[in-house]
């Protein structure tokens, strides 16, 4: 009888572990789902955002020819989750370059549709951010629960591996001089 019970309890532990390790790899693919949405946005912005830059700028076609390139490899949908990471830092470079460009349009910075435009992108900007803090945070969660016992054991039965959370690049790290921005 003993022996029954136990192996009772062991299954219902076993279960609860499993339950938890899929809860938090779905948790993972959610996260990453909410990222690809803001993308998406981001991307969606982005022919307009180049629309009126071109009203105004004649000499910046190799900027807004290389975001528009970026934003078609985007909307291609055959990427994965790698390509879709390292293009969002391409493209984030790229109209980071753009925007400081502006700087060289009065006219420009002044025109309410690029004024609407830049807070709607800022405001994706934040999202996107807090949309990789909550993935990070599931990620951890979940490496956490395959890498500590007991949740190891089962992790290694079923080949769940550590992922690896999102991280920001190295030239987004880098100290801004503001003797740089204003000297250019």
């Amino acid at each position: 009888m003993i022996i029954v019970i136990l192996l009772v309890v062991f299954i219902l532990f076993g279960i609860l572990i499993y339950n938890s390790l899929i809860g938090k790899k779905n948790q993972i693919t959610n996260a990453f789902s909410a990222i690809d949405v803001m993308l998406k946005k981001r991307f969606d912005l982005i022919p307009n955002l180049v629309e009126v830059v071109k009203q105004y700028t004649n000499y910046e076609q190799s900027t807004l020819t290389k975001i528009t390139e970026l934003r078609a490899q985007a909307s291609s949908g055959s990427l994965t989750d790698t390509e879709k990471a390292s293009l969002d830092t391409q493209l984030s470079t790229a109209v980071k370059g753009l925007m400081v460009t502006v700087e060289n349009y009065p006219d420009l910075k002044a025109n309410t549709n690029f004024l609407n435009l830049q807070s709607t992108w800022t405001e994706s900007e934040e999202q996107i951010a807090a949309a990789r803090r909550t993935y990070n945070a599931a990620v951890t969660d979940y490496n956490n629960a395959i890498m500590m016992f007991p949740g190891n054991m089962f992790a290694g039965m079923l080949n769940y591996t550590k992922i690896d959370v999102l991280e920001t690049p190295a030239e987004e790290r880098k100290n801004i001089s503001a003797k740089e921005l204003f000297n250019n």
